[in-house]
């Protein structure tokens, strides 16, 4: 059998071993509200007579307890809910012609659900939110009055009225407040330079929110620069007073907005010991005549703490700074939900378009956040935003771009595993982010069955009123243990009893397939009543078995401890390997050919150039013809390379001669025959068969008529060959001649262009000389 089968049907057993085991079974659960609380799907089986067997088993998935006997009215499967409790509609903020008050305002439905939880089940609800028009803002700016920041102050001084007039056009219901602040009071960090500057302090509440945007105006002109010696300012502390401190800034249930202007970084956590502060901020409101009064006491808050406190305030921050610390409050909004960061330049109408920006961004998105959950509780949203955008995880708890009477809905699932250890209910807040508003939700824990309340204390069912017979068993008294309280833990260790359970002092009590009742395993039942657990341990089984073709133990055996008790005629782990050799037979009705062996009904060659189903093809072997024709040579004609040894190495070879070579055996005469043609010496051709008897013996048959070929005939090819050459001859003069002409036409092609192309001079000859000689007298003097 292949290997890769047999490995994957071992995987395909173990695979189901592993799936048939469910987690209702698995959890080995003693009591109704121990299986209710293992899953879901898990039911517990309230029959005192069901199964007559260990507790454990009562715990089961319903489609299996109805199969093992269980009625469905015997059967305890509670179930959790979602009631409503409060559950206003989202309005506007003019209802009847009527302008409501902040907080007669919902955006926010349904306000309080509460909630029964079964651990495994998920309790789904709808949340909307719908952001009302007119909805109230305050806007509280907080400003940093060191020296560098003067030119900035001079830009704040007329923010009020200006502002007033902006926000008009988004509520009829807005309030601005003033706080300055500029480092602690203690060495290095108040002002020393030699500036007109007020004194030092950390932070002023200049004025509460109001209405009165002149006022803003008024008293923040009379506002004098401060300074300190590092470049990190105090704002955090003055963060976490205007945060905690409510009554004192005004803070109403309406939009909060909080402006942090500054041009330098901040002090965190831990920078306090340079000025000898150790104490951790306590996140509570110090302020006395509208100053911070515990700077010089407290540390600077750390950034979680002002984190916390900012979501528990429904404070939305909008950081103005300049663009040299741009990428510093960049990552600080990163960290702090629902913020913003703007740039701060020395343009007057820079700060308004600033906040309204910032503004417009912020109450674009709702993100929801909720209060710190149980243990064991787990929540998830799936958001359902505008133009039917869904997302889940993270991005399911926010939805962005929502415009003023915008509607959008949430998706909320809580899901509890298992039980509080206190068993009682508990109470988690979701709200959006930056908004009062928020939805109670009170979550109840469904950790008994109905049963429960029925149950008969000190039952004579519970060995002699050991225990109390709860949902059809026993819940056993303290110090008792059993199916029916039979033992004592006063009498034996738990840990010795348990010791019993396990084999080879191993940590799986009845190898995890059964219950340790008494020092005593008892096996489980499984679904299927053919499938049984067995073994002092419960470490057998007889569906654990090795599986050919999907089949436990190839279907020819029987299952016993995990191990296949094969059948007649079958063998190996999984039952697959069959002793039948009827498969194994040639058709010369020998075992593979004579060439290998018969295992499992399949031929293992034993010389590997050997293949086929039963050894019958060998692609590198010369063939019998070539391997046999010397010895036939020898036999039937006396020549060929074994002539002289012909006696002793073909002696074997039963040898017939037949007269042509048709006479020779076809193969439909004989069940395994070759017909082989060889070459003799003289280049003769012979026939002759070879065939393989049943009984094992060689039969061979020889024509004994040759094929030889003719000889040549000489007088053909001498003519022919003379004919070639001179055929050859001719072609090569002819082929001179033509040749040679062009060489001549060309030649005198040249010489006629040349001859055309000569000029001749008219000239003298220069070799000439005249035959006439001219004498002058000297004496002569013409007379």
């Amino acid at each position: 059998m292949d290997i890769r089968l047999l490995l994957i049907s071992v995987l395909l057993g173990l695979s189901r071993a592993q799936i048939d085991v469910n987690e209702c079974t698995k959890a080995s659960a003693q009591s109704c509200s121990e299986c209710i609380q293992a899953g879901e799907k898990c039911g517990w089986c309230t029959d005192e007579n069901f199964l007559k067997q260990q507790k454990s088993t009562r715990c089961d998935e319903l489609d299996a307890l109805i199969k093992k006997g269980c009625s469905n009215p015997s059967i305890e499967n509670p179930r959790g809910r979602v009631r409503v409790n409060k559950n206003q509609p989202v309005t506007k903020r003019t209802k009847d012609g009527v302008k409501l008050k902040p907080d007669q305002i919902t955006q926010i439905q349904p306000q309080k659900l509460t909630l029964d939880l079964r651990s495994g089940e998920a309790q789904t609800f709808p949340l909307k939110f719908k952001r009302a028009e007119d909805y109230p803002i305050d806007l509280y700016y907080l400003m940093d009055l060191s020296y560098s920041m003067k030119d900035d102050l001079e830009n704040v001084k007329n923010l009020g009225t200006q502002l007033m007039k902006i926000m008009q056009t988004i509520t009829s219901d807005f309030r601005i407040g003033f706080g300055s602040f500029v480092g602690k009071t203690v060495m290095p960090y108040p002002c020393t330079s030699d500036q007109n500057c007020t004194s030092p302090f950390s932070y002023k509440n200049v004025l509460s929110l109001t209405e009165d945007g002149s006022q803003f105006n008024n008293l923040v002109s009379r506002q004098q620069i401060s300074g300190n010696l590092d470049s990190p300012e105090g704002g955090f502390d003055a963060i976490m007073q205007v945060a905690v401190c409510a009554n004192q800034i005004g803070w109403r249930n309406a939009t909060r907005l909080l402006v942090f202007s500054t041009d330098a970084g901040f002090n965190v956590a831990g920078d306090g010991k340079l000025g000898g502060i150790v104490l951790p901020n306590d996140g509570k409101c110090h302020l006395q005549d509208n100053m911070y009064t515990r700077s010089h006491f407290y540390d600077y808050p750390s950034i979680a703490h002002l984190v916390q406190k900012l979501s528990e305030n429904n404070i939305q921050t909008i950081f103005a700074v300049t663009e040299k610390f741009q990428p510093v409050y960049q990552e600080l909004k990163n960290l702090i939900p629902k913020s913003a960061v703007g740039t701060l330049t020395s343009d007057s109408n820079n700060v308004i378009d600033l906040i309204i920006d910032a503004y417009n961004s912020l109450s674009s998105e709702v993100i929801l956040e909720n209060s710190r959950l149980p243990e064991g509780v787990s929540i998830s949203y799936v958001s359902h935003c505008k133009n039917g955008v869904s997302e889940k995880g993270e991005n399911g708890r926010k939805c962005s771009n929502i415009s003023i009477g915008d509607e959008v809905t949430f998706e909320v699932a809580i899901m509890a595993k298992g039980c509080p250890s206190n068993g009682k209910s508990e109470t988690i807040k979701i709200k959006p982010l930056g908004f009062t508003e928020e939805v109670e939700i009170v979550l109840n824990f469904v950790c008994e069955c109905e049963c429960h309340k029925d149950g008969i204390p000190n039952s004579p069912a519970c060995h002699f009123g050991s225990g109390t017979l709860e949902c059809g068993a026993c819940r056993c008294n303290e110090g008792r243990i059993g199916t029916t309280c039979e033992c004592s833990k006063d009498e034996v260790r738990t840990e010795d009893l348990d010791a019993n359970c396990r084999m080879n002092n191993g940590t799986d009590i009845c190898s995890n397939n059964g219950d340790c009742v008494c020092g005593t395993c008892e096996c489980k039942k499984r679904d299927n009543p053919e499938e049984r657990y067995s073994g002092k341990f419960c470490e057998c089984d007889n569906f654990n078995c090795d599986r050919s073709n999907n089949k436990l133990c190839g279907g020819h055996g029987r299952c016993e401890c995990r191990k296949c008790i094969c059948d007649a005629n079958y063998a190996g782990s999984a039952c697959d390997c069959s002793l039948d050799t009827t498969t194994c037979l040639a058709s010369n009705k020998q075992i593979c050919n004579g060439r290998g062996t018969c295992e499992c009904g399949v031929c293992k060659c034993s010389d590997p150039k050997f293949q086929g189903i039963t050894c019958e093809i060998c692609p590198t072997c010369p063939g019998v013809c070539t391997k046999h024709k010397d010895c036939v040579q020898c036999r039937a004609f006396g020549t060929g390379d074994k002539k002289d040894t012909c006696e002793n190495e073909c002696g074997g070879l039963n040898l017939k001669v037949v007269k042509k070579k048709v006479d020779l055996p076809q193969p439909n005469d004989q069940p395994y025959i070759n017909h082989c043609k060889e070459r003799d010496a003289n280049d003769c051709w012979f026939y002759f068969t070879y065939a393989t008897k049943e009984d094992g013996t060689i039969e061979v048959h020889v024509a004994e008529d040759l094929e030889c070929p003719s000889g040549p005939d000489i007088i053909p090819i001498v003519a022919g060959v003379v004919a070639g050459i001179v055929l050859i001859g001719l072609a090569l003069l002819l082929i001179w001649k033509l040749l040679m002409i062009i060489h001549d036409r060309r030649e005198f092609a040249k010489f006629e262009k040349e001859k055309m192309n000569a000029k001749w001079d008219a000239g003298e000859n220069p070799i000439y000389k005249s035959a006439v000689t001219t004498v002058v007298n000297p004496k002569y003097e013409g007379k």
